[in-house]
């Protein structure tokens, strides 16, 4: 390249980093304005969105065209809908929220901000103006559901309207934040056939995971952050009969279930007094007295795993919940660890009885490093031997198969061949498992002769 193509070259990225430079003071200087003029109404949440709308298009507009910067109509209507989503939607992360090929938004301070695409996380061009400007959007969100976040209570849990998950972490713990973080979730719930068409699993797995929710199994979901565990718990609940009457416990409502005879309930925080917390705890022991069919723990992360185990063995088979753990027998680990959590000075060998006597099947789930979520071990908790809880492996993933030439792995959840000692029980349910579901295949038998 000759000397004038690198000046020629140099000044066109010159001169595109001066408009975008321009750019970006405009927008920040319309949209001080804009909130200055309707602070007021936008701070007392009286107008809807849809009233709000537009005055904030109004005032957009007028404050565009006395901008003394030459502004392109493209340029304009980029810039509107930039503001516009500041003001009325959730800022510069609106885009991503609408985005159906995002699962995952993960703002680290005012200029880093990453999604998570295909199970890839990407870092985006997107930033927000200054920490104030993100604060406003982390208060609008959690205000929308009475949640508040602030220098006494710095951490939230809270969701968006459409049900997405988001947490956020503000100062004075989170250091070169505010963060936050939302987790999506689909407007149209998964059902079993979409995780069979994503190899989630099989569609062996699926006839016998069927049997055992309608044959009323007390079934433990479990696997690490962001497995997809919530995702299969709605799969599962969606398994269940209609004329059963569901109750529902969740820090922040998640679980999307379409029966018609369904009670959520959700727990809350301590106000500003520290008073009025209702804790997970304290729904599991109401639900008892609510005549449910079946409960559904959305996660059980302390002393309330006690009282799932005593519902799970007093009539209310076929409950549900999930656990953070890394792996079947370390599920049972967390259970008798959150157990002792409850405050009750229990032995350990009682809580293990009850354990072995309230759950049937641990589901473990893995994201693997292909980004896919995908179920990897099936276990059947048995019976006590001696102090130990004796637990069968009846489907593993086989990671044997190796990965692709993209990466992506071959192999697929398979039967070990085992018929499971509940088998009976499904039978007397009126849902018995074919023989074919349990047929070893060359990977099953090379595992148990290890």
């Amino acid at each position: 390249m000759s000397l004038s193509d690198h000046l020629r070259v140099a000044g066109v990225l010159n001169s595109e980093e001066a408009r975008a430079r321009a750019l970006e003071e405009v927008h920040i200087r319309v949209h001080q304005r804009l909130i200055e003029e309707l602070g007021p109404e936008l701070s007392q949440g009286r107008l809807t969105a849809k009233d709000l709308r537009p005055r904030v298009n109004a005032q957009l507009q007028a404050a565009l065209s006395e901008e003394a910067t030459p502004l392109s109509l493209a340029d304009k209507a980029r810039l509107g809908e930039d503001i516009a989503n500041d003001i009325l939607g959730y800022g510069p992360i609106q885009r991503y929220l609408e985005d159906p090929n995002v699962s995952e938004v993960m703002v680290n301070g005012p200029d880093r901000v990453y999604v998570e695409r295909g199970g890839k996380i990407e870092r985006t061009p997107t930033s927000f103006i200054d920490e104030t400007h993100l604060r406003r959007v982390i208060d609008k969100i959690v205000g929308e559901v009475s949640r508040r976040v602030d220098e006494s209570s710095p951490m939230v849990d809270a969701r968006l309207p459409d049900g997405s998950r988001i947490n956020a972490v503000i100062h004075p713990l989170a250091i070169g934040g505010p963060f936050l973080t939302v987790r999506k979730f689909a407007k149209d719930p998964l059902m079993v056939e979409d995780l069979v068409t994503n190899g989630t699993f099989t569609s062996t797995f699926a006839r016998f995971i069927e049997a055992c929710v309608v044959g009323r199994l007390n079934i433990v979901v479990s696997g690490g952050t962001d497995a997809g565990k919530t995702t299969f718990l709605n799969v599962l609940s969606s398994l269940i009969p209609d004329d059963e009457r569901i109750v529902t416990i969740e820090d922040s409502k998640e679980l999307q279930l379409r029966q018609e005879h369904v009670v959520a309930l959700e727990s809350r925080p301590a106000n500003i007094e520290g008073k009025g917390e209702v804790t997970i705890r304290d729904l599991v022991r109401n639900a008892l007295r609510m005549r449910p069919d079946r409960i559904i723990v959305g996660e059980c992360r302390g002393g309330e795993a006690l009282d799932m185990l005593q519902a799970m063995n007093t009539g209310h088979e076929g409950s549900l919940t999930t656990i953070h753990s890394n792996g079947p027998r370390d599920t049972l680990s967390r259970i008798e660890t959150m157990t002792l959590m409850s405050g009750f000075d229990l032995p350990i060998r009682v809580i293990r009885e009850q354990m072995s006597s309230a759950v049937d099947l641990v589901v473990h789930l893995t994201r693997l490093r292909d980004g896919s979520r995908r179920v990897t071990h099936v276990s059947e908790v048995q019976h006590m031997e001696g102090d130990v809880i004796i637990m069968q492996d009846l489907f593993m993933f086989d990671f044997s198969m190796g990965m692709d030439a993209d990466g992506v792995y071959r192999g697929s959840l398979k039967s070990m061949g085992i018929r499971p000692q509940f088998a009976e029980k499904l039978q007397d349910a009126g849902q018995p498992l074919d023989s074919e579901l349990f047929e070893a295949d060359t990977f099953a038998r090379a595992v148990g002769h290890r």
